[in-house]
C-alpha cells in the first residue's frame, strides 16, 4: 500500500494529543519571504515572465509558443501543477511540461513563482531537473523540462514486491543529497517536499530532485515560515515545533524525509502504512519510535546507521548535509561504480511503460 499522496494542509486537522504534550498544528500557508504580499508575488512572476517564450535546445535558442507543443501524454501532478510529455515540433524534442494555472490567487503565484525561479537559479547543478525554459499566456504558466526516465514512486509500484537494491539507493542518496547540500549553500534554499515522487531517473541513470513549489528560503539557516507538505514524509519538528507561535525548523526536516523515503524505497513499504488518515500518520511520527531498516541481514551495516542517523527524533541531533555527505555509505558511493542505467532499463523494459 502506498503512502496516501495527498498534501495535507495542517490548518485544517485538529491536533491529535501526545503524552505530556499537546501538539500544535501549523496555521499559515507557505509564503517566499516573509515580506512578500499579493502584489510583490504578482509583480515578480510578471518580470520573470518577460525572458519567457524561449526553449534552449541542444545548445539553440527557439522562439516558442503554445502550439509548437504536441501533448504526448500525461506524466503525473505536481505541487501546483499538471505534468504532460509533450513534443517540440519544430525540433521534435520530446519535453516533460509542467502546466500551472495563473488564477491570480495571492498563494498560486507564489508556489509558481517559487517553482519555476528556482529551475531557472539551478540551471548549474546537475542533481536537480532541468528547465529548458518556460512560456505563458493570460491563464497559465508552462515550464518545459526535460524528460525524465520514471520517478522514484512510480518505479518502486512497478518493483512490489521486490524493492531497490541497496547499490541503487546509494546513488540515490548521494544524488539527492549533493542537490539539497546546493539549495542550501548556493541559494539559502529549504526543498521541504522531499520524497519518492520528486526523485526522479532518466534513462543514463542520473538521479534528479524535482518540484520546488513550497520550498522555503532560510534565514540564518532557519526557516521562518510554516507551509502545506505531505504528511507522510514530514519530520516531527515540523508537525511539533518547540514554539507553535515561531517556526524555525532548519534543513535536517529535509534529512528526515530523505530517511523516510529510503526506507520505503529499500524495503518496498512505506513505514506508517496501515494508518488511514493523515492525523494517523501525524500521531504515530510523534509518538512512535522512529522507523529503521530490519535487521534481516539484507542491508549493510553502513547503510543501516545511514538512515539511522536520518531519522534521529530530536532534530537537535540529527546531522546535515555536510555531516551527512561524509557518512561512509554516502563515501562509498561517491566512487563505487554502479550501472543505475542498465539496471533501470532492465526494470522498465520488463513490465509496462510507467511514465
Amino acid at each position: 500500500t502506498n503512502p496516501a499522496p495527498y498534501r495535507v494542509q495542517l490548518n485544517e486537522m485538529a491536533a491529535p494529543s501526545r503524552p505530556a504534550k499537546q501538539f500544535s498544528l501549523p496555521t499559515s500557508s507557505p509564503i517566499i519571504t516573509r515580506q512578500d504580499s499579493g502584489g510583490d508575488s504578482e509583480s515578480k512572476l510578471k518580470e520573470i515572465l518577460k525572458a519567457g517564450n524561449v526553449l534552449t535546445i541542444g545548445g539553440q535558442q527557439h522562439r516558442v509558443e503554445m502550439v509548437d507543443l504536441e501533448k504526448l501524454g500525461d506524466l503525473g501532478s505536481g505541487t501546483c501543477g499538471h505534468v504532460v510529455k509533450m513534443r517540440h515540433r519544430p525540433t521534435s524534442k520530446v519535453l516533460a511540461v509542467k502546466q500551472m494555472r495563473r488564477s491570480g490567487n495571492h498563494e498560486e503565484n507564489k508556489r509558481i513563482t517559487m517553482d519555476l525561479e528556482v529551475v531557472l537559479r539551478c540551471r548549474d547543478c546537475p542533481h536537480i531537473v532541468q528547465c529548458l525554459g518556460y512560456l505563458m499566456t493570460e491563464g497559465e504558466v508552462w515550464i518545459c523540462m526535460e524528460l525524465m526516465a520514471t520517478c522514484l514512486d512510480k518505479l518502486l509500484r512497478r518493483l512490489r514486491p521486490r524493492a531497490l537494491p541497496e547499490d541503487i539507493l546509494g546513488k540515490t542518496a548521494l544524488g539527492v543529497l549533493r542537490a539539497l547540500h546546493y539549495l542550501k549553500e548556493s541559494h539559502d534554499l529549504i526543498h521541504r517536499d522531499v520524497k519518492p515522487s520528486n526523485v526522479l531517473l532518466d534513462r543514463q541513470g542520473r538521479v534528479r530532485l524535482c518540484d520546488f513549489g513550497i520550498s522555503g528560503r532560510l534565514v540564518d539557516s532557519k526557516a521562518r515560515t510554516r507551509s502545506a507538505g505531505c504528511a507522510a514524509y514530514m519530520a516531527p519538528e515540523r508537525i511539533d515545533p518547540p514554539d507553535p507561535t515561531k517556526p524555525d525548523y532548519d534543513i535536517r526536516a529535509d534529512v528526515w524525509s530523505l530517511g523516510i523515503s529510503m526506507v520505503e524505497l529499500a524495503t518496498g513499504q512505506f513505514p506508517y502504512q496501515d494508518c488511514k488518515t493523515d492525523f494517523e500518520v501525524l500521531s504515530r511520527v510523534l509518538q512512535d519510535e522512529p522507523p529503521s531498516l530490519p535487521d534481516d541481514g539484507n542491508f549493510s551495516p553502513e547503510f543501516c546507521s545511514f538512515v539511522k542517523q536520518c531519522l534521529t527524533k530530536d532534530y537537535n541531533k540529527r546531522p546535515k548535509y555536510k555531516k551527512l555527505l561524509e557518512h561512509s555509505f554516502i563515501k562509498r558511493y561517491e566512487t563505487k561504480e554502479v550501472d543505475v542505467a542498465a539496471w533501470l532499463a532492465g526494470v522498465m523494459d520488463s513490465s509496462q511503460d510507467c511514465q
